[in-house]
């Protein structure tokens, strides 16, 4: 992947910098939130090499890259203001919404940053754990010492890392935020939790433990914000710097100890005995709904509303029956790209599944597996929910925990080591494995018809290209779009038409119908791929004022007719309609020759397309 060419496709699919309101990223996708949505251009978004595809859900348009999306989002980061911190740590604004949809959003913003740290350093903790059961190191050693506060220490002191992205969020300074979270897991203050007759300047209150604590952190930097903004409008410029953090710190702190902390701790507490109560009293339903929806929440970006939770149960019972049931359904739908690699006759669906079933089974990343074929072919995607469902549940029965918060992958299998029935750990995972693995080799799945193999390959050669629409040929570099105008989209020509008809110009096979209208792409049976755009923009139009008549995948002679449009309804709606023709795969075709100019009618000579190969002879 071209990170720099991706991360720019990226930003001007989604309407440019302009309009993005935020950009977060995750494990695998791109997070923005947009001013308006209608001004993507998602069909473009999907085309630029490296995207999987999108979602959009949760109030975000979701752009999933994989797992190179950290590089992708720092290229975005040089290109433009996105995604960075501004000079007093805030981010850009805050996504709008329902409730709903703006409590996901937040819930991402502030646990992405940490996610790799906190699974990374639980993977440590796992293997740790797994090298004291089998008595490869002894719980006596300075050795052990040493590896388990390296592993231990960031999920002990979560607060702190919350209090920055937190801040960060809410637009808060981090510094303060950071003074508020150190004093929550202070060693003295630690020291009180569960000693009574506690008061503050004669106040009662209950110390709580903090550590791994999410809520009371959330809440505090969220009431902090708020705050600085008064005592910033109100203090005198010359104090107002170092009177600030003061005041906040020394109303904030109290606040936790004596009201937000108690509350949290109960509500959470009540939390962590009720998961716990589901997975005593109904395990088999608690773990098929985690085993069988995780990756359907995963779809629509819901599973970060879940996050939390793990981290809940954790600081109240120490330990995390949640995880369990999510490693049966991340392993399913791995099994199930598996499945597709095996039985798949078209090789490019075989590439595809390779590695994405190498990533799922190992690192835990299913994204490739779900967007780029389980759910496109429907029945993988099916297969592995319902051998998610089943496995978690039996997981789930079983009783198996992890003690440590891990990204679910086999990489990670040494959290559940030892934690709960192991009996029912191998089966539940080797029934998720089978059981969508097996129904995908034996069942099947229609292939895409436009994903079969040719029958023969042949080597690329010139193609004539014949015009498409009646109108009048200006030069390529006069479009008013700078993409099509300085040649990044590839050689050609472009049609000022005169009439609201664009037929095909060459025998071919469409390899893109945009739903929208506004554009065509064809692949002739050689090679040559050619892109045609009616008007500038006009994707905007959310296909008003154009009828598409043919399909993708669908076979077409020259002459016949694709889109009808009305040129007078688009151009009434403020939209340029000067058409770029344009040859997208230079690597085969390098040249364009014989270009007509002036007035043409659709089926006249256009240009010729000049394979490599003929570039080669004439040089």
């Amino acid at each position: 992947m071209d990170y720099s060419k991706t991360a720019a496709g990226v930003l001007k699919g989604v309407g440019g910098e302009e309009n993005v309101s935020s950009l977060v990223h995750c494990a695998t996708r791109l997070r923005f939130v947009l001013k308006d949505e209608s001004k993507a251009d998602t069909a473009a978004v999907k085309a630029t090499p490296g995207v999987v595809t999108v979602a959009q859900a949760g109030g975000q348009y979701q752009v999933v890259i994989g797992n190179d999306v950290p590089d992708v989002f720092a290229e975005i980061g040089k290109i433009s203001k996105l995604g960075a911190a501004s000079a007093d740590g805030a981010t850009t604004d805050a996504p709008k919404g329902n409730l709903f949809n703006r409590f996901i959003s937040m819930i991402s913003a502030i646990f992405t940053p940490v996610l790799w740290a906190l699974a990374g350093t639980g993977l440590l903790k796992a293997f740790l754990a797994a090298a004291v059961t089998f008595g490869w190191i002894a719980t006596d050693t300075s050795t052990y010492a040493v590896l388990n506060a390296l592993s231990d220490a960031f999920i002990n002191f979560l607060p702190i890392a919350l209090s920055i992205t937190a801040a960060r969020y809410f637009k808060a300074n981090e510094w303060t935020s950071l003074a508020i979270a150190g004093a929550l897991v202070y060693p003295t203050m630690a020291g009180l939790v569960g000693q009574p007759g506690l008061t503050f300047f004669g106040i009662p209150f209950t110390m709580v433990s903090y550590v791994s604590s999410v809520i009371p952190i959330i809440v505090i930097v969220w009431l902090q914000s708020h705050a600085e903004k008064v005592l910033y409008r109100v203090l005198p410029g010359a104090v107002k710097r170092f009177m600030t953090p003061m005041i906040v710190v020394l109303l904030a702190v109290p606040l936790v100890f004596v009201v937000i902390g108690p509350i949290s701790d109960l509500l959470g507490g009540g939390l962590g005995k009720g998961i716990g109560w589901m997975f005593e009293t109904l395990p088999w339903l608690g773990g098929a709904i985690m085993g069988g929806l995780w990756q359907v929440f995963v779809i629509f970006g819901l599973h970060w509303g879940l996050v939390p939770l793990f981290t809940l149960e954790f600081q109240t019972t120490g330990q995390i029956s949640l995880v369990g049931p999510v490693f049966a359904a991340v392993l399913a739908q791995a099994a199930a790209v598996a499945g597709v690699w095996v039985r798949a006759r078209n090789k490019n669906l075989k590439s595809l599944a390779a590695p994405a079933t190498l990533s799922g089974f190992l690192a835990g990343i299913t994204e490739p597996a779900i967007y780029g074929i389980n759910l496109p072919l429907k029945r993988p995607f099916a297969f592995g929910i319902v051998g998610g469902a089943i496995g978690g549940a039996i997981i789930a029965i079983g009783g198996v925990f992890a003690k440590a918060f891990v990204v679910p992958s086999g990489l990670a299998l040494p959290a559940l080591l030892g934690n709960g029935n192991m009996v029912f750990l191998g089966i539940g995972l080797l029934v998720a494995i089978a059981v969508p693995f097996l129904l995908t080799v034996i069942v099947g799945f229609v292939e895409p018809a436009e994903d079969a193999e040719p029958a023969t390959a042949t080597a690329p050669t010139d193609l004539e290209v014949l015009s498409p629409l009646d109108g009048t040929v200006v030069p390529l570099s006069e479009t008013p779009d700078a993409a099509f105008a300085e040649g990044a989209l590839g050689d050609g020509v472009a049609i000022l038409p005169r009439s609201g008809a664009l037929y095909a110009p060459f025998d071919a096979t469409i390899a893109a119908a945009f739903p929208t209208g506004h554009a065509i792409g064809l692949r002739h049976a050689d090679g040559a791929e050619v892109l045609i755009h009616i008007g500038i923009d006009t994707v905007k139009l959310g296909g008003r004022h154009f009828d598409v008549k043919v399909t993708t995948g669908q076979q077409v002679k020259a002459g016949d007719l694709l889109v009808e449009f009305d040129g007078d309804a688009i151009e009434k709606a403020g939209y340029d309609l000067t058409t770029p023709i344009v040859v997208t795969n230079g690597e085969l075709y390098p040249a364009i020759t014989g270009r007509t100019s002036g007035p043409v009618a659709h089926g006249e000579p256009l240009f010729t397309a000049v394979s490599v190969e003929s570039a080669a002879v004439t040089a």
